[in-house]
Parts: C-alpha cells; structure tokens; sequence
C-alpha cells in the first residue's frame, strides 16, 4: 500500500475539499486542526527515547503543521494507549516533556486506553485570527523557495541511534527532540496579502518540494549548496539524507520576492525558484557540475514508506 493512495482513495470517499494540506482550515470557526500519530516500533523505540523527549517529539511534530499552516498555535488534546510496562513515571514524564515544547500552548483533554504498545495521538488546533493562512496549492512560477533550518540532521541522527553510537550528540538531538518555532511562519501568514505555500519537511526536503510542486503544476529548482545543513553530516551520505532523511520539521515557503522586505534576513534562507514544468520532473537540483531531476517515480520510490 501506498499512503499517497490510500489518502486519494479517503480523499475522493469524503468527497472532502479539505484533505490536501496537513491542517484542515475551518475558515467558518477560524481555525486549522490537524492530527498526527506515533506508534511504537513504527516512528519510535524506547530502545533510544526517554518518556520526556517522546512528549516533546509528539507534541512537536503537530505544532510543526500548525506553524507550516501559518496559524497561531492554542489547544492541543492527547491521547495515549498504554501497556503494562508503561507505568505512572511515564505519564508524568511524558506530559512534562509535551508542555515544554510551547508553555503557551494549553494542552485541555485527550483519553487514556490500555494497548500491547504505545501508541500517541496528538490533536493541535490553532487560530486563524488576522493571519492569511497558507496552502501547497497557491505556489506560482517566480516564487521563491524559502526554509528557516538545517536539512539532514535529523536523519543521521536516527543513523547514529540505530548503530549505538554517541555522537555527534547535536544530530542525535535533532531526531529525539527537533526544534520548531513559529518566527518565520508567522511573519508571513501576518503580513502577506498574496495567496502562498507553506509546508514542513516531516517527510523529508524533497517530499515537501514534490507537494507543493505537484499540486502548484510546477516544478521546485533548488540549488543544493544553499540549503543550510549542520557540517556534521557530511561524514554521512549526506545528500540523501538533506532530501530523504525527514524529520527535520524545517518550514518551507513558498513566496513573492518582493515580501523578502518584511522578512529579518535571519529568518530564512533561499534555497530555490518555482519554475515552469516542462518534463516529468518536479524538483531540479543544480549541483555544481549537473542537474539532478526528481521525477514522482524517483521521490517515491526513495522516500519512507509508512505501511512497508
């Protein structure tokens, strides 16, 4: 099974107008909402998280959508199923780790069921209120391809924790507990009158691109020197990690040069152009002798696969 399919396939029964982005925007409440789960021995293994960075994680990689939709983050539910082995330390501490990640945002109910596993069910909601909120449609031809962190990190620091070893300590920490912000996000979503692109790499730098490339009918050309990394990762194969590491929750944005004027330049960093799609591919990236083409087929076939 394919998870591109199979939303299709939920898309297309619900005859649904918002299941595209990673947050539904319920403009008639003002609101985004969106839901994401962890699964133990799927995205997780206690072999290598504590409890407080597993709150931190789940409650982050939800934020990471609110920011990527351009809202204001507020409410957050949590719902845990629990075995055994996962006793009262573990609640406390993963609570503890979930409200760390943003003191402002209040976390106000959930549920609690048993289970032979863990499994984590976070539900984010966040406020539309006098923000023009984004969607991977509205990408144009001359826009530019913006991101505000390090791609690939996250990736090798997953290496490093499945091969047991202890460093670099930054990249492992980039896995177990990435940072999220809303700086750039919200600059934006606050001050752009032009309707644009938002996402987060929760997938990887090169599944980001395709979706909003692909639903924009436009192809992303990245120039891969300018995309910000850690220096540490080049001990690695590092450009596969930069496109199909994932977990890097880095915003990437999709806007008209001429709001770089609202913009500190240490928000961000350029990264590339949306261009005419003229072939099958939906990212080209320059390297310094070559141009690399991403077609569906390739990003597909090299990105996670949720149900292998």
């Amino acid at each position: 099974m394919q998870e591109n399919k199979l939303i299709e396939i939920i898309k297309n029964t619900l005859n649904s107008k918002y299941i595209d982005d990673d947050c539904a925007y319920l403009d008639d409440l003002g609101i985004v909402v969106t839901q994401d789960s962890l699964v133990e021995d799927v995205h997780f293994s206690l072999d290598y998280i504590n409890p407080f960075q597993l709150g931190y994680k789940s409650v982050a990689v939800n934020l990471s959508d609110i920011y990527a939709s351009g809202a204001k983050a507020k409410y957050l539910t949590c719902s845990l199923s629990l075995p055994k082995y996962a006793g009262e330390n573990f609640v406390k501490e993963f609570y503890r780790g979930a409200k760390s990640v943003n003191p402002t945002v209040e976390i106000v109910g959930g549920d609690l069921t048993s289970s032979n596993k863990i499994f984590i069910s976070i539900c984010a909601i966040g406020s539309t209120r006098g923000r023009k909120i984004s969607s991977r449609s509205n990408a144009k031809k001359g826009y530019k391809i913006i991101t505000n962190g390090v791609h690939g990190s996250s990736g090798c620091g997953l290496e490093l924790l499945q091969r047991r070893s202890n460093g670099p300590q930054k990249l492992i920490m980039s896995h177990l507990m990435p940072k999220v912000d809303d700086k750039l996000s919200s600059t934006i979503s606050e001050n752009i009158t032009d309707n644009y692109a938002m996402i987060d790499s929760s997938d990887g730098l090169a599944d980001a691109l395709y979706k909003v490339s692909s639903l924009s009918g436009l192809c992303a050309e990245i120039d891969f020197d300018k995309i910000p990394i850690d220096e540490e990762i080049k001990e690695f194969d590092y450009e596969n990690k930069i496109f199909f590491g994932a977990e890097d929750y880095k915003i990437i944005a999709f806007i008209p040069e001429y709001f770089y004027m609202y913009l500190d330049e240490k928000l961000y960093t350029e990264i590339g152009t949306m261009v005419e799609k003229t072939d099958e591919a939906y990212i080209k990236v320059k390297f310094k002798d070559k141009v690399k083409a991403f077609t569906q087929e390739y990003i597909e076939k090299k990105s996670f696969k949720h149900f292998d």
